[in-house]
């Protein structure tokens, strides 16, 4: 697609750019209609900028907009956040009273591509126009290629095409109307993350710092430093101040992930920001106020936490009152064929690949698996898949790519996986497989039974079976759920339609 004069070049076809006004200043108007004409633009213009999200709403689709924002006027400015949610891609150019030019940062963050001030000068008005109009098409044309695979970052991509994504869209949509706390629940690595992040996006906070806090990573005086920051006498200074994560995300989001993992002591001071915005900075006595939005997410069914003492009953109150049950892969696998192919993309471009296209007995594979790793699981079957295709998919490609160089062996284990399914689907494993086969499992079962037997002398205190074995954390936490492993006193996760799934193991999972 290009941009030749006035006019879109897309393909053989020529279509003319189409120009939407907002503004009942004669002086503004009449330059533009000048413009329009000697450019062959089709121009139209509404006298404010409500009237223009009618007509955006109702099928109008302009190619780019101006908005004549009349002196003092706030709902012009705040028109351009709904807008953007309309058209993401639809340029924007504002045109301001001098006396609102403070207001420029505010309306770049709202989603205006160009600020300028009256009196305009039209050859500037009119190169920026042309500007916008030839980077607007190429957005539309990356629109049009991926229509269903909404960006929040470069690498995080929200994706709903199945009508359970859809509806946690429209959820998220009406969450950022609020700054009220979100309570984010589902399986490891389903997406809990991506949805924090697109609350964020969709609101009015988006301009602002998104931070995300691992509960379950930092012991219980690091995480209230992480939160809360602290003040300390030090040698070298007479006062040493940290903020914290509350403190630096002013106007921003918080995404607390794991809150089941945060000790009580630090729920309490949370609770207490919740409730007055406000809390005492460790080390001091003087009040910060704080303006921040909470998030919060978790992989633990919440009744089981109340009744173990892992989470407050009052922060939960205040938490859950707005929850949003992310569903696994499994209950929306219409959307693995696209989610599929963005991800093979995704990896082709960062390796410097070329994309690999899907055989069809991998996509049938991928159809019949249950896919307990949810989406991080895809995304580690896609990628092996770029770099070796069909070839050795029999070993198990769910791993966490930093457990890679520890000490437990991350050796695949032998599931029903795509890759087993795919080889099924060729007639079974050579000799050589099998003899391959015999002594994985060997190697599987003495690393289960050590895991296993650290875990019970620790009572299944899983930070200190890590240390015990000397491996991470996360590493830990990774075996556990390959080898679906569980105390006796573990409850499934609910699902969102309220069944419990047979398969616990993700539970202990902590990256989304």
């Amino acid at each position: 697609m290009a941009l030749i004069g006035s006019q879109y070049v897309i393909g053989n076809t020529i279509e003319t750019a189409r120009l939407l006004a907002v503004s009942r200043d004669s002086a503004v108007l009449r330059p533009l209609w000048l413009m329009g004409e000697s450019n062959h633009w089709q121009f139209e213009s509404v006298p404010n900028a409500w009237d223009a999200m009618e007509r955006v709403q109702s099928g109008a689709s302009p190619d780019l907009l101006l908005l004549d924002l009349p002196r003092g006027d706030a709902d012009g400015l705040h028109i351009l956040r709904w807008l953007r949610r309309l058209r993401p891609a639809l340029p924007i150019i504002l045109i301001c009273h001098p006396d609102d030019v403070g207001k420029e940062q505010e309306a770049l963050r709202l989603g205006a591509r160009e600020y300028l001030v009256t009196p305009v000068d039209g050859l500037q008005l009119e190169t920026a126009i042309r500007h916008y109009l030839s980077t607007g098409c190429e957005a539309v044309e990356t629109d049009i290629a991926s229509d269903d695979i909404e960006l929040i970052s470069d690498d995080i991509f929200f994706i709903g095409i199945s009508p359970i994504m859809r509806k946690i869209r429209a959820q998220a949509a009406l969450l950022a109307e609020s700054n009220v706390p979100v309570l984010i629940l589902g399986e490891s690595g389903s997406g809990k993350d991506t949805i924090a992040r697109l609350l964020h996006k969709l609101s009015v906070r988006s301009g602002f710092e998104f931070a995300k806090v691992n509960c379950a990573a930092l012991p219980g005086d690091l995480l209230e430093r992480e939160l809360f920051g602290y003040e300390r006498e030090d040698a070298a200074a007479p006062v040493r101040t940290k903020l914290g994560k509350l403190e630096c995300c002013v106007k921003g989001t918080v995404l607390l992930d794991e809150i089941t993992e945060m000790p009580m002591s630090v729920q309490a001071s949370l609770l207490q920001v919740l409730q007055s915005q406000r809390y005492i900075r460790p080390g001091t006595t003087a009040a910060v106020e704080v303006d921040v939005r909470v998030l919060a997410t978790s992989t633990i069914n919440m009744e089981h936490a109340i009744s173990k003492n892992r989470l407050r009953v009052d922060l939960y109150h205040r938490l859950s009152a707005y929850t949003i049950h992310v569903p696994s892969l499994r209950e929306r696998k219409e959307e693995l064929p696209l989610l599929s192919r963005h991800f093979m993309h995704q990896f082709a471009k960062h390796y410097g690949l070329s994309p690999r296209d899907f055989s069809p007995a991998f996509t049938e594979a991928c159809q019949a698996y249950s896919w307990p790793g949810n989406l991080r699981e895809l995304a580690s079957v896609v990628k092996r898949y770029l770099m070796v295709g069909d070839k050795e998919l029999s070993f198990e490609p769910s791993r966490q790519e930093e457990a890679t160089q520890d000490a437990v062996s991350t050796s695949p284990r032998r599931v029903n996986s795509p890759a087993s399914s795919l080889i099924q689907s060729r007639g079974g494993a050579t000799g050589s497989d099998s003899l391959k086969s015999l002594v994985q499992s060997v190697k599987l079962e003495a690393e289960r039974n050590v895991i296993a037997e650290a875990l019970e002398k620790t009572g299944w205190n899983r930070k200190a079976a890590a240390r015990l074995l000397k491996v991470s954390y996360r590493t830990l936490l990774y075996k556990i759920e390959q080898y679906q492993m569980k105390s006796t006193d573990s409850s499934s996760f609910p699902s969102p339609n309220g069944s419990r799934g047979k398969r616990t193991g993700f539970r202990d999972g902590r990256v989304d």
